[in-house]
């Protein structure tokens, strides 16, 4: 398969383009003649200026144009727009820079949109999270910068929360310079909320960016923290308290996982199920959803990360398909990708097949922005060749197979 650099530059073009955006589409979109862009296709003339204009109507780099830089798997031309305004949103929003029309929202309204578009996140709908978290961080921006000194606090935490929703986005879907931007916004917005349970959050996000950025012993030891800075006293904690220490255990649990740490991970395995049986059912807040199911279908990935895959297979067992539907749908899905994993690890190579070719069905959207998928299939190899490539295409890989920003996804690497 030839890598993003072996092609000229004008097919990059075209491949860029894809079937949805037409050449004269593109013309429309730069501004530039309808001639001026099949010479640049044809490798006939390229000027900076008409370089330029194409990324930006692309919404990618002049690197991924001329091949110094690969294009996000799967990353449509709606997705790479998306993040683009959402990279000056963070970033001209942090500079102070905002715009003459800057909605400044209420409080009240600010909340509001923080929960619908988490929703939207655990739905795994993340462009349209995405699409909506820049105008909300310039909304937050501009109430920050109206309220009154000494009554900013509830403003800096609704900036905070639009902050870690771009980071939580950014991460997903490969851009890792703009994840890291975004989580450092969050925190500090979140120390000028003073707010410990918002800073103990966004420390969790950033060790999420440290394990996809596979900077693993960084990303266990500020999971750990972050886990302790908010552990509760059980006799008397909120549910609101507990979805949030349930989840950081539990990722803290992952990130131990992937680095092979088996008493570690089981350590908060333990601290994770005890919090979810705790609870009772599972819960929604701080922008996460945690309970008892959750901490099973964890366990899950958590057993297929450190090879122990009867104990995977064994949980498996013991979830019920109404139990699954008190999950987010991204959750789900996640967890269908767990399942494919334990049972390609087993040789289970058709039910692995089926497993995963059934979660892309049933959420393409999602599936789009996955990376274990493709691990699952490496795994597969040729054991069922023409289920093998009904899933290839729904995958969607990019010619050059490859991901801009983070380093490639491994079984390890891929959350």
């Amino acid at each position: 398969m030839p890598r993003w650099s072996d092609y000229t530059t004008g097919e990059r073009i075209k491949i860029l383009r894809g079937r949805e955006i037409r050449q004269g589409d593109l013309a429309e979109m730069t501004g530039l003649s309808l001639p001026t862009i099949q010479q640049a296709e044809q490798d006939k003339r390229l000027t900076l200026q008409t370089l330029m204009k194409i990324a930006a109507a692309f919404g990618v780099d002049t690197s991924v144009i001329l091949g110094q830089q690969a294009p996000r798997r799967a990353m449509e031309q709606k997705d790479r727009a998306m993040l683009r305004a959402l990279s000056r949103a963070v970033h001209d929003t942090a500079a102070g820079i905002l715009p003459d029309d800057a909605d400044p929202a209420t409080l009240e309204d600010l909340a509001r949109i923080t929960a619908q578009t988490w929703d939207l996140y655990w739905a795994g709908r993340y462009a349209e999270a995405g699409a909506i978290a820049a105008p909300f961080i310039t909304s937050a921006a501009a109430r920050l910068r109206e309220q009154p000194v000494g009554e900013q606090a509830a403003a800096w935490g609704a900036l905070s929360d639009a902050y870690r929703l771009a980071g939580y986005v950014a991460n997903l879907m490969g851009g890792r310079d703009l994840a890291y931007a975004a989580i450092g916004q969050a925190q500090m917005a979140a120390q000028q909320a003073a707010d410990d349970m918002r800073q103990a959050l966004v420390a969790s996000g950033r060790a999420w960016v440290y394990l996809r950025d596979a900077r693993l012993p960084e990303a266990l030891a500020l999971a750990e923290k972050s886990s302790v800075d908010i552990e509760p006293r059980f006799s008397r904690a909120t549910k609101q308290e507990l979805v949030a220490y349930g989840s950081h255990v539990n990722f803290a649990a992952v990130v131990a996982s992937r680095m092979g740490d088996k008493d570690r991970a089981a350590d908060y395995l333990s601290q994770s199920h005890a919090t979810g049986a705790r609870m009772g059912g599972e819960h929604r807040a701080h922008g996460t959803v945690f309970g008892p199911v959750s901490a099973t279908t964890q366990a899950v990935g958590i057993n297929v990360a450190l090879g122990q895959t009867g104990k995977a297979l064994t949980l498996i067992g013991g979830l019920a398909e109404d139990d699954l539907q008190a999950l987010s749908g991204a959750a789900r899905n996640r967890y269908a990708m767990d399942k494919a994993m334990a049972q390609a690890d087993a040789k289970m190579w058709d039910a692995a097949l089926d497993t995963l070719e059934q979660a892309l069905l049933e959420a393409p959207e999602w599936g789009r922005h996955q990376a274990l998928p493709s691990v699952i299939v490496q795994k597969v190899g040729k054991a069922s060749t023409a289920r093998l490539r009904r899933v290839s295409e729904l995958i969607g890989v990019s010619p050059a197979g490859g991901s801009s920003g983070f380093l490639p996804a491994t079984a390890k690497t891929a959350l």
